[in-house]
């Protein structure tokens, strides 16, 4: 908020003492109220005042349909369209919030709230609002005078309007869903939007939830007290108060099953979780960024992800181009990874030449950033030519393990994906004689997320 010009909220609730406990935490936060006690004074105020945000209760009589909040909100965005609306409601009727958020509310909030979860709701909205109202057309050159991608190579222009986007959003406390493909490069776009926040100077935590273990869950994410549970014999920090003042990065949870997620919803509800085996609320300050490869949105319909979560996780959405869609970026990619590997191995003279380059921009990339870097780290490796050519970089991609014509997958309903997944990692384990910093990188995996594959799995390394 800026200085000496508060901002203004309309409260719309026809609870007397709600309004008055958030007209006092408003004015003690610097901001200045209006109250309504339903819709027709609320619409005249919203005509008289323009407010900056509202705050909207689902129910205005003894009715609990939420019909009547559900229909100011459509009448409030069709006069403010604007206008950050927040949705203040009961547990019970979050499925009713859900489709607030679906006819345009910025967040749902449940009471009884905590004071220091709706502030920051409420700043984040706001933020939100100045950062679209004042967005314009950037290219690569100026965004890199404002923020620090240097992470993510290319000036493709899908991929300049996701880091414009994601430098805007940075600054909030918004929660931010990355999509996209395997390999293009979700994790290093979620740490350089905390590395461009304010919360730079906290932690940048990852979880890759798709290695958790389900029965380990609630332990890796809340940690636990000793006792907890057999072979709990110290206390154990988890992850989110690990993030505390920082960042935690939620990777692939796409993965995550149906009890964990009500789970996790909690903790981004409240900001607040019990540690396994305690009975102690912890409270918890962190920015939320998630990302998948998966289609939330068909696995919401479908019924296997909860939509409730889904709207949590998704105030902002930024998808990373795939690699095929800007062809013209491989370029910059090899020489960011040749520069690198000049230094690296101490061969100052190395140069990828202009028909390998051409070969490599006609192939269609299905691991995306990450497969072009691997194969790009692999024949440097085995190569002694200072001058890399097409040949150089086909032998390498032939011997890599690429599928071909001949190579037939199972039939659809022969193996689930966990048991291909097993089959995977253990051919990578005998192909590379259980050197796991090689079966890693031939997966696509971090060490971590190898080793707890290798534990879901029950395969000894």
């Amino acid at each position: 908020m800026e200085s000496g010009i508060p901002k203004n909220i309309l409260i719309v609730d026809d609870d007397f003492a709600v309004r008055t406990s958030l007209r006092l935490l408003f004015k003690q936060a610097g901001y200045r109220t209006f109250e309504a006690e339903g819709p027709d004074i609320a619409k005249q105020i919203v005509t008289n005042e323009s407010p900056h945000l509202i705050i909207l209760d689902m129910n205005f009589s003894r009715q609990t349909t939420g019909e009547e909040g559900l229909l100011l909100l459509n009448e409030l965005r069709g006069r403010t369209p604007l206008t950050p609306i927040i949705l203040i409601t009961a547990w019970g009727s979050i499925p009713l919030a859900v489709e607030g958020m679906k006819a345009g509310a910025v967040d749902f909030i449940t009471k009884p709230w905590e004071n220091d979860v709706l502030l920051q709701s409420v700043e984040t909205a706001l933020q939100l609002k100045e950062s679209t109202s004042d967005a314009a057309e950037s290219n690569r050159a100026e965004i890199d005078k404002r923020y620090d991608f240097s992470g993510l190579v290319g000036d493709d222009p899908a991929l300049v309007a996701v880091l414009q986007q994601a430098g805007r959003v940075a600054a909030t406390a918004a929660s931010v869903l990355i999509t996209g493909e395997s390999g293009v490069g979700k994790e290093l776009l979620a740490e350089a939007i905390h590395n461009n926040s304010n919360r730079a100077d906290g932690p940048f935590v990852k979880v890759n939830l798709g290695g958790v273990p389900s029965s380990l869950f609630e332990s890796e994410l809340f940690g636990h007290v000793k006792g907890a549970f057999t072979g709990a014999v110290r206390d154990r920090v988890g992850r989110f108060q690990a993030a505390n003042g920082g960042t935690i990065f939620l990777d692939e949870i796409g993965d995550l099953d149906s009890a964990n997620q009500v789970k996790l919803l909690r903790v981004l509800q409240d900001h607040s979780f019990e540690p396994l085996g305690s009975d102690r609320t912890q409270s918890v300050d962190f920015r939320l960024v998630s990302a998948t490869n998966r289609d939330l949105p068909s696995m919401v319909a479908d019924g296997n992800f909860r939509e409730d979560l889904f709207y949590r996780i998704n105030l902002i959405t930024l998808r990373l181009p795939a690699l095929k869609e800007r062809v013209d970026d491989i370029p910059l990619l090899v020489e960011r990874f040749v520069r690198n590997l000049r230094e690296i191995y101490d061969r100052p003279t190395l140069q990828v030449s202009p028909d390998a380059i051409e070969w490599l921009k006609g192939q269609t990339w299905p691991g995306n950033v990450r497969e072009l870097k691997n194969l790009v780290e692999r024949t440097v490796l085995v190569s002694t030519d200072e001058i890399l050519h097409r040949t150089h970089f086909q032998t390498q991609y032939q011997t890599s393990g690429k599928p071909t014509d001949t190579v037939r997958l199972p039939a659809v309903g022969a193996v689930t994906m966990d048991e291909l997944e097993k089959l995977m990692i253990e051919k990578a384990l005998s192909f590379h004689k259980h050197n796991m910093s090689k079966v890693a990188r031939s997966l696509g995996l971090s060490r971590g997320a190898l080793y707890r594959r290798l534990e879901k799995h029950g395969l000894g390394a």
